[in-house]
């Protein structure tokens, strides 16, 4: 591969934005079964596209960044 060729495929990357349940449950560091639970609590939202399910990496981060605490243990 050249550089102009390695240059091309960075520029072609397009970051993953919607995930299946598993890779967000992996993304989120949880389990597939917490996951849907959170789903069917309205916790995060969701893309429904016929009977799949994906999740967007922007709300799982706004949900991260929601539920961060400073507390201390």
């Amino acid at each position: 591969m050249t550089s102009l060729d390695n240059n091309t495929a960075i520029k072609d990357y397009l970051p993953k934005r919607l995930y299946n349940i598993p890779e967000a449950a992996r993304y989120l560091g949880r389990t597939v079964c917490a996951v849907r639970e959170m789903l069917w609590a309205g916790k995060i939202p969701f893309v429904k596209d016929g009977r799949r399910i994906h999740l967007d990496r922007c709300d799982m981060d706004r949900f991260i960044e929601s539920h961060k605490t400073a507390n201390h243990f």
